[in-house]
């Protein structure tokens, strides 16, 4: 697994305001879909490239397009949704599916509730979007599916990661036998007792869509 924490003024900016509880949730939407196109922009540097001939207002010249298929974008539902639009606005070309997956808070392990998916993804680049790297549970099952379908090259966004889920993901992905790259905001301290990031931001979803009781 390639790690690669984002080391970028304006990204640490804006991450201290997406951490801070004072942060409302209109705000918060906003502030992630401006972090995730920063990210997203160190995270497509491998993005798969063809010459295309073109004509510009002087000269023909020969630059580049995205080669076909077209990379899947795959938010891990719910709080990954919240990413898909800063991603998409970097690469609007790029297809999108979904994955549903939920942490039992007892026993901190994920199950998938939906999942939608080309049936064959073969010579894909895959690009996964989720919020927090806790346990790695809900990434590490995300990346397993896409490898099954055929995916031969998978990045993963996430704003925030704990040293637990890197670990987890990393021993997850070693012998997948398919590239992986997971681009980070931050590296945090630990997760507490509930399997929280610590510092961290609280729970994502809840502050995107402003469901947290």
């Amino acid at each position: 697994m390639e790690l690669r924490v984002a080391d970028h003024p304006l990204i640490s900016h804006k991450l201290t305001l997406l951490r801070s509880k004072d942060t409302d949730s209109p705000s918060f939407r906003r502030l992630v879909e401006e972090l995730v196109m920063l990210l997203s922009y160190e995270a497509t540097r491998e993005v798969r490239v063809e010459p295309r001939d073109i004509v510009t207002p002087v000269a023909p010249m020969t630059g580049v397009a995205l080669t076909k298929p077209y990379p899947l974008v795959v938010p891990i539902l719910r709080a990954g949704l919240g990413m898909l639009e800063g991603m998409t606005r970097l690469m609007p070309a790029a297809e999108v599916g979904f994955v549903g997956m939920v942490r039992d808070e007892v026993t901190l392990e994920p199950f998938t509730y939906a999942e939608r998916l080309p049936k064959d993804l073969s010579g894909r680049q895959c690009y996964v979007l989720d919020p927090m790297l806790a346990t790695g549970g809900s990434l590490g099952g995300t990346v397993q599916f896409l490898v099954d379908r055929g995916a031969n090259h998978i990045t993963a966004i996430c704003l925030l990661a704990a040293p637990e889920g890197i670990k987890h993901v990393d021993e997850l992905t070693e012998n997948l036998g398919v590239p992986f790259k997971l681009v980070v905001a931050a590296v945090d301290e630990r997760l507490n007792d509930h399997g929280y990031i610590v510092p961290g931001l609280g729970d994502a979803g809840d502050r995107l869509y402003g469901l947290a009781e």
